[in-house]
């Protein structure tokens, strides 16, 4: 809608998880290099952790971008299953749909294990690796279904796992692998995503602008200081502070973002957190 006022090709700000718009901040490099050497190396399993709105689904999704798609077989789990069987049924279905058992008594446990057990070794067998990337993992309450996640491990040869495994949440999430000793020792790395600090949230504002088309200022210093006071440097919220301002500013054929247009958007930002809020209790 505003995107030709603004000379950009695209909405710079979109909630969207697209490797372009990933920054290289050292959190997110070392994030990258921790679990792109938990995959290639085989070590098992890796942990990603960081508050609401951080980035990880981003970088979960240019971590997997840059690995090449013929060598790699990736399951991605994103709802908390309610079992562990429901947890073995949705990874198998992942994988290769067509091993998934149809008959009642195949869809217990040791059959699913079975199932998969054969879709491994076949990845195996065709010189493809086998990824779980088990998302939203901070939600999971029952600790069977992490038992089940540490059985997945048991799948390996002498020198090196079968499956990885890459578990991703919020910062809860690690105190609850931290509590399962057994399964807290298979992780190999551990990586967590902070929000970002002043500096980083200009770069951030800056790259994104960029990546879009905008390479002329938009926004002045004082007005990224107050998206960094407003959004506590959460690249999520970053984002829908700067989508309102810039729609904001071109409601109001404004060539730059200054501090009474931030004012105003973030007027119209807080009714819609309001009705927001509103419809969630309802």
């Amino acid at each position: 809608m505003y995107e030709k006022f603004w000379g950009l090709k695209e909405k710079p700000f979109k909630n969207t998880p697209d490797p372009r718009f990933l920054c290289t901040f050292p959190q997110y490099r070392d994030a990258l290099m921790k679990l792109n050497y938990v995959i290639r190396e085989n070590l098992g399993a890796g942990l990603l952790t960081g508050v609401f709105g951080c980035g990880k689904t981003l970088l979960i999704r240019s971590l997997t971008r840059g690995l090449a798609a013929q060598k790699y077989r990736f399951a991605n789990l994103v709802f908390p299953p309610s079992s562990g069987e429901e947890f073995l049924r949705s990874l198998v279905r992942a994988l290769r749909p067509s091993e998934l058992p149809s008959i009642k008594s195949e869809l217990m446990e040791d059959a699913l294990l079975e199932a998969l057990e054969k879709v491994v070794t076949d990845n195996e067998r065709e010189g493809r690796e086998t990824v779980v990337i088990a998302d939203e993992a901070h939600s999971i309450t029952k600790n069977e279904i992490f038992e089940r996640m540490r059985l997945l491990l048991n799948f390996q040869k002498d020198d090196r796992f079968l499956i990885t495994l890459i578990l991703v949440g919020q910062p809860e999430l690690g105190p609850k692998v931290a509590d399962l000793r057994q399964f807290d020792q298979r992780i190999a790395v551990k990586c967590h995503l902070a929000a970002l600090s002043e500096n980083e949230t200009k770069e951030y504002i800056i790259h994104r602008l960029k990546v879009a088309g905008r390479f002329d200022e938009v926004f002045t210093d004082e007005v990224i200081a107050e998206i960094y006071q407003a959004s506590g440097g959460i690249p999520r919220r970053i984002n829908y502070t700067c989508d309102l301002c810039l729609m904001t500013g071109f409601a109001r054929q404004q060539q730059k973002i200054d501090r009474a247009i931030f004012e105003e958007s973030q007027t119209v930002f807080a009714s819609a957190a309001a009705a927001e809020s509103g419809t969630d209790e309802a």
